[in-house]
């Protein structure tokens, strides 16, 4: 269900990027999804900050830093602008997600969270810096608490050995070092190989099965299968791949 959108907005820069935050007052759909309250158009608890090319060796670019000072999870619905390098918007470049800070199906817990950008369209190699707008923010359903660190994946063959990624690999493990279970979806990424200077990007994302919940100081394994495996058959021994878990709901 879709309603009138008002925004109550400011711009900021933070972190180098400049970000365009609001909170959308009226509107409905990520609510009912999330089964959480809807916060007020206290934008400032929410700020961004963009990294196109990282340092360091294996190191994802175009990544969004979400800062988080609600003091609990939330899922969002953000809309992005590309800007080039006079910071001035590219509005023939798409700009969406991997984890789905965009459409509601990323969990972003209280302090810091991050998602992957993908640009698409004329100029895509050209992005210096993303815009972004907050749409609406909700309270992650009361079942799901995000942790304060990163659900960790293991490549495994068909015998439950682990192997590298960039093989052909049968079941994935997820192990969670907070003290509660979380819940995370798996995303097998493949990434372009970009002439030097240039950011590399995700240009594949397959789902690697559904919701998962993955206990306490714990670990759970999941099967690769259909879509998934057809994927990692394809990719396997190829381009870059990565094995990535996300809080979600």
């Amino acid at each position: 269900m879709r309603g009138i959108a008002v925004f109550r907005r400011r711009t900021a820069v933070v972190g180098g990027a400049v970000v365009a935050l609001g909170v959308l007052v009226a509107g409905c759909g990520l609510q009912e999804a999330a089964g959480g309250r809807e916060f007020g158009p206290a934008s400032s608890d929410l700020s961004f900050s963009y990294t196109g090319i990282s340092s360091g060796d294996d190191t994802i670019n175009q990544t969004l830093e979400i800062h988080n000072t609600y003091r609990q999870s939330v899922v969002t619905l953000l809309s992005f602008t590309a800007l080039d390098r006079a910071h001035q918007p590219m509005p023939k470049v798409k700009v969406s997600t991997v984890y789905g800070s965009d459409r509601g199906t990323l969990v972003s817990p209280y302090g810091y969270g991050m998602d992957i950008l993908r640009f698409s369209g004329p100029g895509e190699h050209e992005v210096a810096d993303v815009q972004v707008r907050v749409d609406k923010v909700v309270a992650a359903a009361p079942q799901v608490v995000a942790g304060a660190e990163p659900v960790t994946t293991q490549a495994l063959d068909a015998a439950g050995r682990e192997i590298s990624r960039f093989e052909r690999f049968s079941r994935v493990r997820l192990t969670n070092p907070n003290a509660w279970p979380v819940y995370v979806r798996v995303a097998y990424l493949v990434y372009d190989q970009p002439p030097e200077g240039q950011s590399q990007q995700v240009v594949s994302v397959t789902p690697i099965g559904g919701l998962t919940r993955v206990p306490s100081h714990g670990s759970t394994t999941i099967e690769v299968k259909n879509a998934a495996a057809t994927a990692i058959a394809r990719n396997s021994r190829g381009p870059a791949v990565s094995i990535k878990a996300y809080y979600s709901q």
